[in-house]
């Protein structure tokens, strides 16, 4: 009875220890197969996400009180605060309270005043909190003369105005991360968005106006969709409506060049001081900082308002691509000046205002099952970037597929096996050296 035990034991002991090999294989060649190969550009997928806890107690504590909030260089909200007893408010709420002479009434007002001056083209406003003012600035197109009535218009408004003259032209950046290409000119996708009956792709206002139709190659044979519901000028965003009705497989993936992409789990606004990154089909993929919130920029075309001001660089052929920072869309690019050599200023159109006035959503990736983990930021692309076709699939995964398939799971997959081996290899000493005490017990009693 007792070695039938150890028989039965024996058994389940390696029974248990094969499934451990198969479960740790599956997890490591699913992890292995989903994992992208590594990046061959210099710059990581992903930035530190901007918390909202400045933007929050900015809100709290009124315009009259606060002139602005930011990041740090280590991800810590600063708020920038009129009064004393703000400045207690923000550092029981856990962050940074920084002293201003201005109120961000006062800088509102001092836009307003800019906005109603006779329009400049090649110039642009926008909120420097940091600094507590508003800078001016004026491109290579600016003449002297217009440059001088400008300038006695921020002397009226009061010292923190501040003007700048920058090299280049302020224009609109036409072209983009996944070219999409029309008798208007070449743009890019930037996000897919749906309404829940249709899907369509997020891009720049000004690429075409509505009606334009859009292909995907230069000899227009391969129909994308149709432009409608833009805003330009006043604002910078359009959709483009997919003639299937679906984004396609990989609908929640952006590219960012050399067949890579990046998987978007959300959306946001901006903060100033956050490091953000831009793709596009000139330049590839850039990283940057926002600078200032709430540009204006008088374009050729005209005035573009409540943009993000950034540093990243952007040349044309990047318009409407996507800006994002850990996976969360932030905006699609505008315009700007200079280029990726000298450097320059970029605006974004936010993705937020564009979302509510369009009455669509993001279409984002799905989290992890019940963990509540979203799935890495870095995907590949394959055909799965804006501007596919393709029909969805994948939306009723289950969750132990997608713990498996987890390029995390490596790891653990690894231990799986190993210790698995370790059974199997351990079942086997002891049941040999059963064998072997068996067999001297044998002799021993036979011999003699």
């Amino acid at each position: 009875m007792r070695h039938a035990r150890r028989r039965v034991v024996r058994r389940v002991t390696r029974l248990a220890a094969v499934g451990g090999l198969l479960l740790g294989g599956a997890m490591v060649t699913n992890a292995v197969a989903s994992e992208p190969a590594a990046p061959s550009i210099g710059v990581p997928f992903t930035a530190p996400p901007a918390t909202g806890e400045g933007t929050d107690l900015v809100s709290r504590l009124g315009n009259s009180r606060t002139a602005g909030s930011w990041v740090d260089k280590a991800g810590r909200p600063v708020v920038a605060v009129t009064d004393d007893k703000a400045a207690a408010e923000v550092k029981r709420a856990g962050a940074q309270a920084r002293m201003v002479e201005h109120s961000m009434s006062d800088l509102k007002s001092a836009a307003a005043t800019l906005r109603s001056a006779p329009r400049v083209s090649g110039t642009s406003w926008a909120l420097d909190y940091k600094n507590n003012q508003v800078v001016v600035r004026g491109d290579s197109t600016v003449s002297s003369s217009d440059w001088s009535r400008m300038t006695e218009v921020a002397e009226g408004i009061g010292s923190f105005v501040r003007m700048e003259r920058s090299e280049g032209t302020f224009t609109t950046r036409v072209n983009g991360a996944q070219p999409i290409l029309s008798t208007a000119g070449r743009c890019s996708a930037g996000f897919n968005v749906t309404d829940g009956k249709s899907d369509f792709i997020l891009t720049a206002g000004h690429c075409g106006p509505d009606g334009t139709v859009w292909f995907a190659d230069d000899r227009g044979r391969d129909q994308v969709g149709t432009s409608l519901k833009g805003s330009f000028p006043g604002d910078d965003y359009s959709l483009v409506k997919y003639d299937g009705g679906r984004a396609g497989k990989g609908a929640d993936v952006v590219a960012v060049g050399d067949g890579k992409g990046v998987r978007i789990t959300g959306v946001a606004d901006a903060e100033v001081g956050q490091k953000i990154f831009r793709s596009g089909s000139t330049s590839g993929l850039r990283q940057g900082e926002v600078t200032a919130l709430n540009a204006t920029v008088n374009y050729p075309e005209g005035t573009v308002t409540g943009l993000i001001e950034t540093n990243v660089c952007a040349e044309p052929g990047d318009s409407g691509g996507p800006m994002f920072a850990d996976g969360v869309a932030l905006g699609v690019t505008s315009g700007g000046s200079g280029d990726c050599a000298a450097g320059g200023t970029t605006f974004f159109q936010p993705v937020t205002k564009a979302l509510t006035e369009l009455g669509v959503k993001l279409i984002v990736a799905k989290s992890s099952g019940g963990t509540g983990a979203a799935p890495a930021p870095s995907a590949s692309q394959g055909a799965a970037s804006p501007g596919s076709s393709a029909p969805i699939t994948g939306t009723d995964v289950s969750t132990l597929l997608s713990r498996l398939t987890d390029p995390r799971n490596v790891g653990p997959g690894m231990l799986v096996i190993g210790g698995s081996l370790v059974a199997l290899v351990a079942t086997r000493w002891i049941r040999a050296e059963q064998d072997r005490k068996a067999y001297r017990q044998y002799y021993s009693a036979t011999w003699g």
